[in-house]
């Protein structure tokens, strides 16, 4: 038997390699490259992965924004009821082209009524700064021995502080008049801060505690090996190192001083009505002053925005500062 009958034999009796060999009579282009399809395939999932993420980011960029006037519309909905007149601004439906005035603001500056809203707002950020400052300086010192200085059954101490927040406010209104009553301060500064300062003080305590365990204690032993004395490691080093917490509560504690309404409606009567306790004053028995309750809210709500606005990123840091371990 020759060699070609040999070969003939073989070809005939293995049908895989006579399938792969007409396939690869009839796809010259496969033969030639068996990866080029494949490759192909890639290079066409490549192209299109820039444009979709274009796409996706353009998405997610408009999911924000509609989020964001989500939240801001009741802003811009008070600020154009506060440019409409009263009569328009109580149109159901409202009149959303209706002619703007600023009548408004005038009435809530005293134009019509000539009752002045600065000694409210004055009376407010009076409780407001002074009970936050002193919340601080307690709620630090307080945190430094639950965080760095631990003392025995510092976690009691904590659910203490938290169990307080659980007894509803209206719960000690009548308890707390009959003792401002009884010491002859009802009606004055000193009642507000007082009770803004201990109605603040658990969730402060709380806060500067997760951010003072942030702190790495090697730094605090370094400071007193180097003869550092505790009012020394808290100016030098604590505060510098939390200084993004102490804004975040510092901001937090301010902004429920400014908006609380019960206490200071029931303990106050003139001389330290706070403005929360004058936006009241346009609920009449007439009805209500749609426009100018409107104006009066903006108005009383610029000082907390403010206060949001330039302490922004010392805020985002300080309310992610305990969130990550």
């Amino acid at each position: 038997m020759s060699t070609s009958d040999i070969t003939e034999s073989a070809g005939a009796t293995d049908p895989a390699r006579s399938t792969d060999s007409a396939a690869a009579a009839t796809d010259p282009a496969g033969a030639a490259d068996p990866g080029g399809t494949a490759r192909s395939r890639q290079k066409v999932s490549a192209s299109r992965r820039p444009g979709q993420r274009r796409i996706g980011k353009v998405l997610l960029g408009l999911l924000a924004w509609l989020i964001g006037l989500l939240f801001v519309s009741p802003l811009l909905w008070m600020l154009l009821t506060s440019l409409h007149a009263e009569t328009d601004a109580s149109t159901n439906p409202p009149s959303f082209f209706a002619p703007l005035t600023l009548e408004s603001y005038s009435n809530f500056f005293g134009g019509s009524s000539g009752v002045s809203p600065w000694p409210y707002l004055i009376n407010s950020a009076v409780a407001a700064i002074v009970s936050t400052l002193i919340v601080l300086v307690l709620s630090t010192m307080a945190a430094y021995s639950l965080a760095i200085r631990r003392i025995k059954r510092w976690s009691d101490v904590l659910f203490f502080l938290l169990s307080t927040k659980m007894l509803p406010m209206v719960a000690g209104l009548l308890p707390v008049y009959l003792v401002a009553q009884m010491f002859g301060i009802l009606d004055t500064w000193l009642l507000l801060i007082i009770i803004y300062s201990a109605m603040n003080m658990p969730i402060a305590v709380w806060m500067m505690r997760s951010f003072l365990a942030e702190v790495p204690v090697e730094v605090l032993e370094a400071a007193e090996l180097d003869g550092a004395r505790l009012p020394r490691v808290f100016m030098k080093i604590l505060l510098p190192l939390t200084a993004p917490g102490l804004a975040a509560t510092a901001l937090i504690c301010f902004i429920f001083s400014w908006n609380e309404l019960l206490f200071a409606n029931v303990l106050t009567s003139t001389a330290a009505s706070t403005a929360p306790v004058f936006l009241t004053s346009f609920v009449t028995s007439q009805g209500l002053f749609l426009s100018q309750v409107c104006a009066a809210s903006l108005i009383i709500s610029v000082p907390v925005l403010v206060a949001g606005i330039a302490a922004q990123d010392k805020l985002v840091q300080g309310l992610s500062m305990g969130a990550v371990k």
